[in-house]
């Protein structure tokens, strides 16, 4: 048996003599192209950036109250504000460690796919669970820095962009392979304008973000 990828489709072919019980657990598996294991290897990798500078810096400022983050430049971009929030640690501990856990699950998961791997339909679920949960909560923590806390943090702001952005592929690939059911329509239409979410949904935040520090952008330009 040997699997096939083209244009980020995985194709498996049988040969003659395999037994029933190897094609069954060849149908139950699924792999996935070069761009989107490269996708998830890079923001997975981002994320970790993002999560471990947040945890070293936190617990600068948690030994030092006089600790300035690098990311600290004025009011609004003040990471200070941000991991002195209770936001910042909603189930406890800083929410940071959650990346450090979560995302090098997903760049293991682009690197296996990478060097040809195949995960049964159990993982691919998880995964998107998984990340569904990342961009729930980022989109819950956007709203807190911009609304609540008043302040933002450019390290979370790029955890958000690559939490949205691997869950919006994961998604699509699952929806390509029938991982989750979806008209066949909606598929297709998804397949041809698959950027079209990730694009608009990223659009929105950076919107959100200028009009709600509106006054201070203008402020910057006087």
């Amino acid at each position: 048996m040997r699997d096939t990828a083209t244009t980020g489709e995985v194709r498996t072919i049988v040969r003659p003599g395999a037994d029933a019980r190897t094609e069954g657990a060849a149908r139950r598996t699924t792999g996935a192209g070069r761009a989107f294991a490269w996708l998830l290897t890079v923001t997975g990798a981002l994320g970790i950036l993002a999560s471990f500078v947040i945890t070293i810096d936190k617990m600068r400022l948690a030994e030092n109250p006089d600790f300035r983050p690098s990311c600290s430049i004025g009011p609004v971009l003040s990471c200070t504000n941000v991991m002195l929030s209770d936001q910042a640690s909603v189930f406890g501990f800083p929410n940071p460690l959650l990346g450090l856990v979560a995302y090098p699950v997903v760049v293991m998961v682009g690197v296996a796919l990478l060097v040809g791997a195949r995960f049964p339909g159990w993982l691919w679920i998880g995964l998107n669970l998984g990340t569904l949960f990342g961009a729930v909560f980022c989109m819950w923590l956007m709203t807190q820095a911009l609304y609540v806390i008043g302040a933002l943090c450019l390290w979370c702001c790029l955890a958000w962009a690559v939490t949205v952005t691997m869950f919006w592929y994961t998604t699509v690939h699952n929806l390509r392979h029938g991982i989750v059911p979806a008209p066949r329509r909606l598929v297709i239409g998804l397949m041809e304008f698959h950027w079209a979410v990730p694009v608009a949904w990223l659009l929105s935040i950076v919107m959100l973000i200028a009009v709600r520090f509106w006054s201070y952008w203008q402020s910057l330009l006087v």
